[in-house]
């Protein structure tokens, strides 16, 4: 006999699982069914739930009702659905008439009352395949899980071995499932639909045509995607074995779904519309609930708990569902397990979120109490008993000294992201050195502030050491990237390795493969800096090697000429590149190494913008307290204009593009439109994994992102990377010359023609494809090259010929961002496999790259790698344990000569400087110091005005002096270097003509 590897298989064995665990198998006919396709309840199995549990009510409202009580009763049920929604009505009932009735009961959390248990036990739960929902057509759903008559879950089933996935599946739900139907109508009806086949899982809650979206709801394979292997049993069975289980489904109905509001805002910032989301979790987040949950029964209070989830895991929700969790837990004498759950965040929007899924969940206010005045509310609201606290990490050290005084008080402590910094306070002793008087201090001063950043979370665990071993606390710490104390403290001991490890992961590999975060390390572009620097006095003094080392580079990096050079780049690459991408909306954000370097980069960027006449680009600039340079004071708000509380909704608006920031914004800060990121700031370990995910929000036509690094290597920053994403490998930098192999590789397997790649560029060139009229000629020119890849290629050259014609792509995208490169055949090839590839068929969840048709104008200052920083799957990645250094005198720095530096750093960052240039260079400004004209115009102009008679005199002087010497000769030829010298030149020469 054959193996039945049908899709009718698969759904009788489902169904087989459900009703052994209870579910009673149902099938939909005659009068039954004809009243679900108009109502899109099973009334049957209503009414004889109602009569099981409430009979006494159910007959009073027939008798209220007489003869139309059918009727009347299910008209009323529809407008309490159409209201409130299924979930709601079935969590708390209806009203008619005076009478209240219940839909649903969960599970109590006791057997003590016994007849809540007997109507929990009275609960139908049926399972019906191949309902026909409408009268309108034959189409009929696979399967329909009921609650009491209600349709909570619908599941389409796909079998791969019929080659049918579940992208069949979802493309179901999408084109051939009509959103007006009752059945499929927001909210009224369905709690979430899942697309299922025998490897993956996926789900949504709201059917909208072809802009439904799904979400992955597995179960992650070995710190990636998918599902691993199940013994015996296919890889999903933990959807029917487990999640849609009878007190699973009750539990996840009562205690996890609800609905959120949101704001829609247009490209301005201002709320045009609210929309109505059902939140279902997804499997990590009801999984790292639900164990927590289970070990809290079992071990009771004074456990810790890290929880290892990347960015785009919503742990906003998860917080929110475990705090609820926890302060409903009971022991089994049906006491509360713990007196208070507090929960330390920054997330301004967690308090309103948890307060509304909370009345949702239990329809009771004042459980949810934000402690935003001082620390006598927060200790009245310990005191109280009060169920769930939220307040900040700044209060952290009064909660543990409290929660010690109420030694008999049990309390759950949740602490979501430690290192979050998106106020940019860490603390209000940080406030007192933020006014800086000089250079020297300006450093020292952000020095303490990072400090105090970076070691928040440390302190976090200092404050819980010193506090000693509390048995009446349990800790529950959220973090993406734990550092090894926080590991130590709040790691849960592995038997086997005797170490301490996250209690629960998501990992930031199954992220980006899931689609939640993008991966920032796929275009990043590192520059060096050169330059050669001169003593400037008549001795030559002893000094600290390395702290000399450091102020030269400082005041290199401060200088005018570096920060105006990295201001170009960065303005005409945001120009050129990002602003295209996303829809036209990108932003990018520059990291600075100070306060002060931010200060004068916002200075230098306006002052460039102003220049060249832009009228598309502004900036704003974050930072904390007062900045003084040259005599001027400056803070957030007086340069930006704004308060600082603006500063956010106001950058995600379509009138500033570039934000500058000094320890602000790079923890925390959450823009899916930010695509870019300039880097002028030295970042290590954990620093460079949270700065740099800034970038990793996913929206609506974001595809990708772009790093430009003038500080880092790309071996640190695949270094930093390696602890969170199991292990990281670089591959070479990228040699355009391998196009050329990609494009052999591909015209070998002879699935397209010249002619047909030069048909479908002169439509996309001549503008023909954006005419609707004219689209369809490019149909039949692809679907040539289509057939011959299903007809002609073995499935492993399919294979190898779309992972080729989509490296070709990315390649060719990323060379054209980085320099000048033109090859018309080149262009035509990128063009055709562009529109080609999304023809090609495809296999479940493979995702084909297409970049956006980008060239840059090339910048050759100093770049010295491009490349992606590959992300690879070599499981488990250990970090080293906290060091803790003994104690000993500080050994004294090394001593150099000043000369001897400046050589060694001139012979580690200069050029080919000629003694001559500097000279050839030096009479050029002094001759220009003597212009008649420019002396005139400088004691006249500002700078800005001056700048216009400057750029034309100094090619005058350049032309004469042609040739005099090479130095000019090169200057004239070279259109870069000449820009540089002649803004470098300006400045000079303007202030020493007003001095004169």
């Amino acid at each position: 006999m054959a193996i039945d590897y049908s899709e009718t298989g698969l759904e009788e064995n489902i169904e087989t699982s459900l009703t052994h665990a209870g579910y009673i198998e149902r099938r939909l006919h005659g009068e039954a069914l004809k009243v679900f396709q108009e109502r899109a309840i099973d009334v049957e199995m209503l009414f004889q739930f109602l009569e099981a549990t409430q009979p006494k009510k159910f007959e009073r409202l027939k008798t209220i009702h007489g003869d139309k009580f059918e009727k009347r009763f299910l008209d009323r049920l529809d407008q309490e659905l159409n209201r409130r929604g299924v979930i709601d009505c079935l969590r708390h009932g209806i009203k008619d008439r005076g009478v209240s009735l219940r839909l649903a009961f969960n599970k109590p959390p006791s057997t003590l009352n016994q007849l809540l248990m007997q109507n929990y036990e009275n609960n139908i739960f049926t399972v019906s395949r191949q309902v026909y929902y409408s009268s309108k057509h034959n189409n009929s759903l696979d399967m329909v899980l009921f609650l009491n008559g209600f349709p909570l879950v619908v599941m389409e089933l796909k079998n791969p071995l019929t080659k049918q996935t579940v992208e069949h599946a979802k493309r179901q739900f999408k084109q051939d499932r009509d959103p007006k139907e009752l059945l499929f109508q927001p909210k009224k009806r369905v709690m979430v639909y899942f697309a299922v086949d025998t490897d993956e899982v996926w789900m949504t809650t709201r059917l909208d045509g072809d802009s439904t979206s799904f979400l992955p709801f597995n179960r992650g394979n070995q710190g990636g995607k998918g599902n691993p292997i199940i013994y015996n049993d296919y890889r999903t069975s933990y959807l029917w074995n487990d999640i849609l289980q009878k007190d699973s489904l009750l539990d996840l109905l009562f205690r996890f779904v609800y609905i959120e509001q949101k704001d829609i805002r247009d490209s301005t910032g201002e709320i045009v519309d609210k929309k109505e989301i059902v939140i279902f979790p997804r499997y990590h987040q009801l999984d790292v609930v639900r164990d927590i949950e289970t070990d809290i029964q079992k071990n009771k209070v004074g456990g810790n708990y890290l929880v290892q989830h990347s960015a785009g895991s919503g742990k906003t929700n998860s917080i929110s569902w475990l705090a609820h969790r926890l302060a409903k837990v009971h022991d089994e004498n049906n006491e509360p397990i713990f007196d208070s759950v507090i929960v330390i965040t920054d997330r301004r929007v967690l308090d309103k979120q948890l307060q509304d899924a909370i009345y949702q969940l239990e329809h009771e206010a004042g459980v949810v109490q934000k402690i935003d005045k001082d620390s006598n509310q927060l200790a009245e609201a310990i005191q109280n008993k009060t169920r769930i606290i939220i307040t900040t990490l700044q209060k952290f050290p009064f909660i543990i000294e409290k929660v010690g005084e109420f030694s008999r008080g049990k309390y759950g402590i949740v602490i979501d992201e430690a290192h979050s910094s998106q106020g940019g306070k860490a603390s209000t002793a940080m406030t007192s050195i933020l006014s800086d008087k000089s250079l020297e201090d300006a450093y020292a001063a952000d020095k303490v502030l990072e400090d105090e950043l970076d070691s928040t979370e440390e302190k976090i665990v200092e404050t819980v050491e010193k506090s000693g071993k509390q048995n009446n606390i349990s800790f529950f710490a959220f973090t993406a990237t734990p550092k090894p104390k926080t590991i130590e403290k709040f790691g849960t001991i592995n038997p086997e390795t005797k170490v301490p490890e996250p209690f629960h992961i998501y990992s930031m590999r199954q992220a980006i493969e899931e689609g939640f975060i993008l991966d920032v390390l796929q275009n990043y572009v590192t520059y060096d800096t050169f330059y050669k620097v001169e003593k400037n006095i008549n001795d030559d003094p002893e000094v600290a090697k390395g702290k000399a080392t450091q102020e030269i580079a400082r005041f290199v990096s401060l200088h005018p000429h570096s920060i105006a050079q990295k201001t170009a780049i960065i303005v005409e690459h945001y120009r050129r590149v990002t602003r295209h991408k996303i829809g036209g909306r990108a932003k990018a954000m520059l990291v600075t190494r100070s306060r002060l370097h931010a200060v004068r980069y916002k200075h230098a960027f306006d002052a460039y913008i102003k220049k060249k006449n832009y009228t598309d680009m502004k900036t704003l600039i974050a930072f904390s307290g007062t900045v003084d340079d040259d005599g001027l004071s400056y803070t957030e708000a007086g340069i930006n204009q704004i308060s600082e509380s603006e500063l956010t909704d106001k950058f995600s608006t379509d009138e500033y593009q570039v934000l500058i920031v000094a320890e602000k914004y790079q923890t925390g800060f959450d823009e899916p439109l930010l695509h870019t990121m300039y880097v002028d700031k030295p970042l290590n370990g954990i620093k460079a994994v949270q700065t740099l995910s800034r970038l990793n929000r996913t929206c609506r036509g974001k595809e990708d992102t772009f790093v430009l690094d003038f500080v880092n290597e790309p071996e640190d920053i695949q270094e930093a990377f390696q602890s969170y994403y199991e292990v990281t490998g670089l591959s070479d930098v990228t040699d355009p010359n391998i196009l050329y192999d990609l494009q052999y590789e591909l015209d070998a397997m002879q699935v397209y023609t010249a002619s047909e790649i030069n048909s479908v560029s002169e439509l996309e060139f001549n503008g023909k494809l954006k005419d609707k009229r004219t689209q369809e000629r490019l149909n039949p020119i692809l679907d040539q090259a289509v057939d011959r890849f299903n007809k002609e290629l073995t499935e492993e050259n399919q294979d190898q010929f779309k992972s080729s014609a989509s490296k070709f792509i990315r390649t060719y995208s990323f060379v054209l961002q980085i320099g000048p490169f033109t090859d018309v055949d080149l262009h035509k090839l990128y063009v055709y496999l562009s529109y080609l590839l999304r023809k090609l068929p495809k296999k479940p969840n493979e995702r084909v790259y297409l970049a956006d048709d980008v060239a840059l104008e090339y910048y050759r200052n100093q770049k010295v790698f491009e490349g992606t920083i590959q992300l690879e799957t070599q499981g488990r990645v250990d970090i080293d344990p906290p060091q803790h250094a003994g104690g000993g005198s500080a050994k004294e720095e090394e001593k150099e000569r000043l000369s001897s530096v400046i050589d060694r750093m001139n012979e580690k960052f200069g050029t080919n400087f000629d003694p001559q240039d500097k000279l050839s260079r030096d009479q050029l400004v002094e001759d220009m110091v003597q212009d008649e004209e420019l002396q005139v115009r400088a004691k006249n102009n500002s700078i800005d005005n001056f700048t216009f008679s400057f750029e034309g005199r100094f090619m005058d002087f350049l032309i004469d002096r042609m040739t005099e010497r090479n130095f000019f000769q090169k200057m004239m030829e070279n259109e870069e270097q000449r820009a540089f010298l002649m803004n470098e030149m300006k400045e000079e020469v303007y202030y020493r003509l007003k001095e004169t």
